[in-house]
């Protein structure tokens, strides 16, 4: 009878160890993506870093204002039954003969310089992120190809960007302005106005991402995982779109911020030496460049105020590209 009641007495132990993986509650591991976004690192640092945080604001009010500018700003400088060129050149509304209808004043046309500014950041936003993002298409692209391939493909392409980097980025894009105008016999015009500016800058900043990509994927070719790939019999293509991209994606999303702001000014500088957007519809550069005119005459605010919003466009983008690049790479934090 012991070895029967002996068994008995096991049975309850065993059945409840059986069971007891069913109630297991869920391990750390099976947090949700945002869960994760919360508790990393780059989080910490941005909040951590109130230069940082007051430039990621200042950039989001610049990118709001832009894309709601006809419910933010107080005029509509494109509405030609609005403008009345009886309030051109009014100071701004604090000085002596200024319009409380104008907070900043007006231009030689009668428009309000808040409204241009605001307007303008719109056009120079929209020039800035389209070229960054050709400029990234390209040089990743070309950069992806020499670095993966090497030998003749990537000394030619090598050769073109070390060609390139031999002129400053504003002589590569006036050419290449000239020549698309050339080839298309058209002045300044608002429509072929943006894709003109738009393949200037792109084209003439692709060398940055390709330079990184390429160094980038000579790495990354010579790992296990890459060679795993090529036992296996993966498409060379596939192979680079999703086991190499992902990887070189890192040091390239810095580079687009940083070359963000450089595209800005350069359309800026494009704008104020006349290649860029017409008056009609004026981007920052342009206003600063029919302000230009005025400067000396008495009217400073048509070119102080478009020149303020510029820089700080411009540095808080740098700002937020150098809190990325230390945020993504481990050694510099």
């Amino acid at each position: 009878m012991l070895p029967r009641r002996m068994v008995m007495a096991e049975a309850p132990v065993t059945q409840s160890t059986a069971s007891a993986p069913a109630t297991v509650e869920p391990t750390g591991a099976e947090t949700t993506a945002w869960s994760r976004f919360v508790e990393s690192d780059v989080l910490y640092s941005f909040t951590r870093s109130p230069v940082t945080v007051t430039a990621a604001v200042v950039t989001a009010i610049f990118i709001l204002s832009a894309i709601f500018a006809p419910l933010v700003a107080p005029h509509n400088p494109f509405d030609l039954a609005s403008i009345d060129l009886l309030d051109s050149n009014l100071p701004p509304m604090w000085m002596e003969g200024g319009d409380p209808r104008f907070f900043l004043g007006t231009d030689d046309q009668g428009r309000g310089i808040l409204s241009t500014i605001i307007f303008g950041s719109r056009i120079s936003l929209l020039i800035g992120f389209a070229s960054v993002v050709l400029a990234t298409v390209l040089g990743v692209g070309l950069g992806l190809l020499s670095g993966f391939v090497g030998g003749v493909v990537d000394a030619f392409i090598m050769r073109v960007a070390e060609i390139q980097l031999s002129f400053p980025v504003i002589l590569t894009a006036l050419l290449i302005d000239g020549v698309i105008r050339g080839v298309l016999n058209v002045e300044k015009s608002g429509e072929l106005a943006y894709g003109i500016l738009i393949l200037s800058i792109g084209i003439s900043n692709w060398v940055q991402f390709a330079r990184t990509v390429r160094g980038s994927t000579l790495v990354e070719r010579n790992k296990e995982y890459v060679q795993a790939a090529q036992v296996i019999g993966i498409h060379p293509t596939l192979m680079v779109l999703r086991h190499i991209l992902p990887n070189v994606m890192g040091p390239v999303l810095v580079i687009a911020t940083i070359q963000l702001a450089v595209a800005i000014l350069s359309e800026a500088t494009l704008s104020f030496l006349g290649v860029g957007m017409p008056p009609t519809e004026p981007s920052l550069g342009t206003l600063i460049q029919i302000g230009n005119d005025y400067l000396f005459s008495g009217e400073w605010w048509m070119v102080i105020f478009p020149g303020i919003a510029l820089a700080i466009l411009v540095l808080a983008v740098n700002l937020l590209g150098d809190w990325l690049r230390d945020a993504l790479n481990p050694k510099l934090r």
